[in-house]
């Protein structure tokens, strides 16, 4: 019985030790070519390193497009490109940009938590505020078009659109 029990002890150490070793020195594919791509990485910063960007002339084109885009009371001119003939065709005018239709009004994914002392973990996708989940990307494009008592009206519109602020010349 003794034997037989020593053996058993023995054996499941053995494993244990086996199992423990191998897993500790076995890499992924996948974990390797991170490291690799990190040491890259690091290297390029060490030789090259940060742009010397002194005015910052794009972020300060973007903070005024961001500006210029939040008038209320900016009408636009709304065009569908006819590719067949290569010319654009008067839409309409139209209440600020469109809106393409897979933005979001809230955040897409929500955190999830596990039981006890655990923290967030994961996420799922999150509904909308009318409780559909949208797309991660469309071709649709949400336009405000208005009517001819300047009523907005939201209109979906498949093909790509372009909206301009001013009359563009029509081919």
């Amino acid at each position: 019985m003794k034997k037989s029990r020593f053996l058993f002890i023995g054996i499941f150490v053995m494993t244990f030790i086996f199992t423990a070793c191998n897993n500790v020195t076995t890499q992924s594919a996948d974990e390797i070519d991170q490291q690799k791509q990190e040491q890259a990485l690091q290297q390029a910063q060490r030789q090259a390193g940060m742009p010397a960007i002194l005015n910052f002339q794009e972020k300060k084109l973007l903070k005024m497009i961001y500006e210029l885009r939040d008038d209320e009371k900016i009408i636009n001119y709304a065009y569908l490109y006819n590719e067949m003939q290569g010319k654009l065709v008067f839409l309409g005018k139209c209440m600020g940009y469109g809106i393409p239709y897979a933005t979001q009004y809230s955040n897409p994914e929500k955190e999830v938590y596990g039981g006890g002392y655990q923290r967030g973990f994961g996420s799922l996708p999150q509904a909308e505020p009318n409780g559909l989940f949208m797309p991660a990307t469309a071709e649709g494009t949400w336009v405000m078009l208005l009517d001819k008592n300047n009523e907005p009206h939201p209109v979906y519109i498949e093909p790509r659109v372009i909206v301009s602020p001013f009359p563009l010349v029509i081919n």
